[in-house]
């Protein structure tokens, strides 16, 4: 039967006057997720393991979800391992909100998550739910824009399987896991191991990343205890440079990252041009019952995380590394270095709340606290003049941010057919810097802010298979540590007092929902209006994070459509698509600007005004079709095409500076064998083939850029600018053994 017909019909029965126990039983599933229930006013949708699981196993958890409404994504070496990206309404991942078992991922100074470093995520995983627009403020501390709400593996029967998979850009996949099941004792034990290598389609785009999940947990009558580690390790090639247009039209694989010369003119490449991180998640939950009605839910969580990157720069001055006249003759002399940037960081979360279930009501509160410490370094390891460096750190700075979180909400139904929604939510966040930056700019910084969030919204299921949504809510985004530290270089440099302004947004979600077991089909309006929201100027930094600021009004605005048709047993088609305005009013672009391209002296700023712009990287149009089709058995062949709209590089709206749209099929088989050979002796066996961008496009998925302006001389504009071009045609094989 659809999946959306099980959920409506399980929804509607919480709905209507029933039996207490059903119903509670219903929504003690709630009390351990943490997630929006069918009747919640909230826009989302849900993707659970099977899908995770017949996608291709190069994919990330970001390149899984991309058929998703509204969801764009891109890998930086062009295939689905490695650093991937994605956005949610063109919102970018800083603004997405990623938890697991309700605790965020999101690393709390840059605010992003670098999938990269949990990698085969897919493979743990039963569920993922999407909240598109603001959503529940349980979903997360910092939401803002959309939110990705994970949940382990909670199948409960004993299993052993082991998957292998293997194709393009010498790449392959192996996971190795384990279930005990659930004893009669209420004891269970689960454990999972993945790894991933691959040469990437563009030079210097390898990975080596791995993952390992283990989780201990025991079922009593009225509490429940888990204990779970989930840890990543990455080691890829740096790729965050992208390509020029011109390098992109003769080499679409040209990648500069460890770029240099040799005494005698050769080009050559630093083969240890790298980054590399390993991340460790301990989490200890408790949930116990009083009854039926009344659920406590506690959650202790350690998050460790150790990296560095190695890069080869040239023509670099000794004194910009911290050297001095007593190291060399002449600081302002220029040379070779490899350079080490470090990072350690511990995250400490307690979360709790108190739910408790009523015959028409639904009642919870809760709060999230959390410390943050990361430390930044750098160290310089060789220099062309100097050999080996031992040891020569030329910055170090520390970041310490705490954050309470505090909410209440409410659903209340005061007929069968509506549902009432209100949920309230404080967030307090202290933050502070010291020590010196890369460019030895004083860090010294403490700030703080303090954040209000209230939502509601309204459910309307008048009849079966109908659903009717109205939502509104205020969020409240704090600046990220890349953002405070180049408002601290600025002013250093400058001798200003800029300030750097938190983001402030409403969202309204108006939305209808109708779904039987052959036809579904949904509508939504949503009307994102943002205040002093952070915007990237195009330029990023040494490190790859995009440079942002303030720009005082701007929105996204837009309708989703959804729909799937099951014409017969076997086969369904799916389609979505996202029509939408991403502007800014009164946007004012700054370049740096300097006399002429043969001195480089800076003249100061060049402005450019804009009555109303389009955002950067903000597609106006966002779709796809699949078709899903069980020939016999468990046979099944998928197709899918995924549309991207026009995007721009920066916030001028110029065709000169523009992604083309680009449309991407992928199609894939597979299929299960059941293997008796007697009592307790029989298997599975998966069989799959996944084959990526059938059609060969030749396309880019992101891109950013920087410009300057002269004044005088014959060239008016410098540009820098990086491309990331995705593979061509790519296939994966895939066999697998459960037993």
């Amino acid at each position: 039967m659809n999946i959306l017909l099980i959920a409506a019909l399980a929804a509607l029965g919480a709905l209507a006057p029933t039996d207490s126990l059903k119903t509670e039983r219903i929504d003690s599933v709630v009390v351990s997720s943490g997630w929006a229930r069918w009747q919640t006013p909230v826009t989302s949708s849900d993707v659970y393991e099977y899908e995770l699981q017949v996608t291709s196993p190069l994919n990330s958890l970001p390149m899984a979800l991309s058929l998703q409404p509204s969801v764009v994504t891109t890998n930086e070496g062009g295939t689905g391992l490695g650093y991937s990206k994605m956005t949610i309404r063109g919102s970018k991942g800083s603004q997405i909100n990623v938890t697991l078992n309700g605790i965020t991922l999101n690393d709390s100074e840059s605010q992003e998550v670098f999938w990269v470093n949990i990698p085969s995520l897919t493979k743990i995983l039963s569920s993922v739910k999407i909240q598109r627009g603001l959503g529940e403020s349980v979903s997360g501390p910092g939401a803002f824009g959309a939110s990705l709400n994970l949940e382990d593996n909670r199948w409960f029967t004993p299993k052993a399987s082991v998957d292998f998979s293997y194709g393009s850009f010498n790449t392959s996949s192996t996971t190795v896991s384990g279930d005990i099941g659930r004893s009669e004792n209420g004891f269970r034990a689960y454990a999972i191991y993945s790894k991933g290598i691959t040469d990437g389609y563009i030079r210097n785009a390898y990975g080596d990343v791995q993952s390992a999940f283990a989780k201990l947990s025991w079922d009593g009558r009225y509490d429940d205890v888990s204990l779970t580690w989930l840890m990543g390790d990455q080691h890829t090639g740096i790729t965050w440079n992208g390509i020029s247009k011109a390098d992109l039209a003769a080499d679409r694989t040209y990648n500069s990252a460890g770029q240099y010369k040799d005494s005698e003119g050769n080009i050559c490449y630093y083969p240890n041009e790298t980054d590399n991180y390993t991340q460790n998640h301990l989490q200890l939950k408790y949930h116990h019952r009083w009854g039926l009605r009344l659920h406590w839910t506690s959650v202790l969580n350690w998050t460790n995380g150790k990296g560095y990157y190695d890069q080869y720069k040239t023509g670099k001055k000794f004194k910009a590394y911290g050297f001095g006249a007593a190291d060399v003759a002449d600081p302002s002399a220029k040379s070779d270095f490899i350079i080490n940037k470090s990072m350690s960081n511990n995250y400490f979360v307690v979360k709790s709340d108190l739910r408790y279930f009523g015959n028409r009501s639904i009642i919870s509160g809760g709060v999230y606290l959390s410390t943050f410490d990361g430390l930044h370094f750098g160290d310089v390891k060789w220099n062309k003049e100097l050999g080996e460096i031992s040891d020569h750190q030329w910055y170090l700075n520390e970041g310490i941010k705490k954050e309470a979180n505090v909410w209440a909400r409410a659903e209340y139904t005061p007929i069968p057919s509506l549902n009432a929604y209100v949920d309230l939510q404080y967030r307090g966040i202290k933050y502070g810097l010291t020590g010196i930056d890369d460019e030895f700019s004083d860090m010294t910084w403490d700030g703080g802010w303090s954040f209000f969030n209230p939502r509601a919204g309204l459910t309307w299921a008048p009849r079966l298979h109908h659903k009717a949504y109205a939502f509104v809510a205020l969020g409240h985004r704090e600046p990220g540590r890349s953002d405070i530290k180049e408002i601290i270089e600025t002013n250093n440099a400058a001798g200003t007092s800029l300030k750097i302004k938190p983001e402030k947004m409403v969202d309204t979600e108006i939305g209808y929902e109708y779904s039987t077991s052959r036809v579904s089909a949904s509508a939504n309006i949503y009307l994102m209006e943002y205040k002093d929201m952070l915007l990237e100027t195009g330029k990023l930094t040494d490190s790859g994070y995009a440079i942002k600021e303030n720009v005082p009004r701007s929105w996204r605005r837009g309708i989703e459509l959804a729909a799937s048709w099951k014409p017969f047993r076997r086969l369904n088609f799916e389609g979505n698509a996202t029509f939408s305005v991403n502007e800014i009013k009164d946007y004012t672009a700054y370049y740096e600007e300097y006399d002429d391209i043969d001195n480089w002296n800076f003249l100061g700023q060049y402005q450019e005004h804009f009555d109303k712009t389009t955002m950067l990287m903000s597609p106006s149009f966002v779709g796809m079709l699949r078709s899903t089709w069980n020939i016999f058995g468990e046979l099944t062949l998928s197709s899918d095409l995924k549309f991207v709209g026009k995007q721009y590089w920066d916030n001028t709206a110029s065709e000169d500076r523009c992604l083309p749209a680009y449309v991407v099929a992928n199609a894939s088989i597979t299929d299960y064998f059941d293997i008796d050979l007697g009592p307790r002796h029989s298997f599975r066996l998966t069989l799959g083939l996944f084959l990526g961008n059938l059609f060969n496009r030749m396309y880019e998925a992101d891109a950013w850029v920087y410009r300057a302006h002269f004044r005088g001389g014959s060239t008016e504009w410098y540009q820098e600018e990086g491309l990331f071009p995705q593979a061509p045609f790519n296939c994966m094989f895939r066999v697998g053994l459960q037993f």
